[in-house]
């Protein structure tokens, strides 16, 4: 019974420039930790190939060390594992795999598969027909040989390609690298491994997007998988299941307060608290909140910050709405009392400005608790 790791979209290379400079460095290697997961996953479960559909590298102009590292970091599995060019790392006549070739970094277990023709694994029990993109975009199907394609009695049939499913994708990634959903059927395949789709995608019994092996979006669609298969004999069904192997949980989560509810402000905590450490929290809130609130909001998101990681908080649709009991209990008037009174006027605009005069008020306002100033009026009665 062959037995196949399927995975795809590796990305090596991948910059994350969005996030700070220590978590983009760090989301940047876990690219190539997962790929030592990917090994060992593979060992584990004894598989007799590894399927990589396409897009391994991220970029064509990647450096030395990254090619001689990719390749490197496969060494914890010694079967054959079996590379297919995508859209990312199309096989051009200059391409990412001819700078790899050059540098002797390929390794002799390791198979890239930049022509379309069939890859006959006799003592394995299976046959691959490859569809490499030599180009990042195409519009023909380039599954359409395997239809055509002869491979000995007896073998698996495997197809292995990159690109968007005709009719199953979202409208806006279904119009080029096209592949038709019932490739699987025509071409007589007993598996067909695709890549392109970022999470695990089953299109019919034969047919499966693996996803990346490592998420780094933020769409719950099952990435961070990597898919064991067995297959009993030519025609059998494939029997399929999906191993995490990602480090970290991408986290999109929103939440709306409303001032004065203290209720909410627990309920959001709550859903955060519940969130699984280490993970990439983007975190959007809108609504309105009192100071004291804000300040919990803001008390609480410095802890998560240190938790995750990384946690990038949105707060501009956030309006900071002082309580009467707020501002008198901050004992100021005179100038800082006019000061509050500009704050809170500037917030209720829109841009930058308002996000600063947000800001500005709840430091203030913070100061002001933490020092106990007190009012104009209350000093000059003491100074008497």
């Amino acid at each position: 019974m062959p037995r196949f790791l399927h995975t795809a979209d590796w990305q090596i290379g991948r910059q994350y420039s969005r996030f700070a400079e220590e978590d983009a460095s760090i989301l940047a290697d876990a690219r190539f930790t997962v790929i030592e997961t990917l090994a060992a996953l593979a060992t584990e479960q004894a598989v007799d190939a590894v399927l990589v559909a396409g897009d391994v590298f991220d970029a064509q102009n990647l450096s030395d060390r990254t090619i001689h590292r990719t390749f490197q970091v496969m060494a914890g599995f010694t079967g054959p594992w079996l590379l297919l060019p995508g859209n990312h790392d199309a096989a051009l006549a200059e391409s990412v795999w001819t700078h790899a070739q050059r540098l002797s970094a390929v390794p002799d277990n390791v198979d890239l598969l930049l022509t379309p023709e069939v890859r006959v694994y006799q003592d394995l029990g299976f046959a691959v027909l490859p569809a490499p993109l030599t180009q990042r975009q195409t519009y023909n199907d380039l599954t359409e040989w395997f239809d055509r394609a002869d491979t000995p009695e007896g073998l698996l049939r495997i197809g292995l390609a990159h690109g968007s499913v005709e009719g199953q994708l979202a409208e806006e990634i279904d119009s080029t690298n096209p592949i038709a959903a019932d490739r699987a059927a025509t071409a007589r395949l007993d598996y067909l491994a695709l890549g392109d789709w970022h999470g695990y995608k089953t299109i019919d019994a034969r047919t499966r997007y693996s996803g990346t092996p490592e998420q780094e979006r933020f769409k719950d669609n099952g990435a961070g998988q990597a898919l064991i298969v067995d297959i009993e004999r030519p025609g059998a069904e494939p029997q399929v299941q999906a191993h995490t192997t990602g480090q970290f949980q991408w986290i999109k989560h929103q939440g709306t307060l409303a001032a004065g509810v203290a209720s909410d402000l627990d309920r959001l905590i709550a859903e955060l608290d519940a969130l699984p450490p280490r993970s990439v929290v983007d975190l959007t809130l809108d609504g309105e909140v009192d100071l004291s609130g804000y300040q919990t909001l803001l008390h609480y998101l410095g802890g998560a910050e240190a938790r995750h990681r990384s946690f990038q908080s949105h707060l501009s649709g956030l309006n900071l709405i002082p309580t009467e009991e707020d501002i008198a209990a901050l004992h100021a008037d005179g100038y800082v009392g006019e000061v509050i009174g500009e704050l809170r006027e500037r917030q209720e605009g829109q841009g930058e400005e308002a996000d600063t005069a947000r800001t500005a008020l709840a430091i203030l306002a913070g100061m002001l608790r933490e020092n106990g100033t007190t009012s104009e009026s209350e000093q000059v009665e003491s100074a008497q």
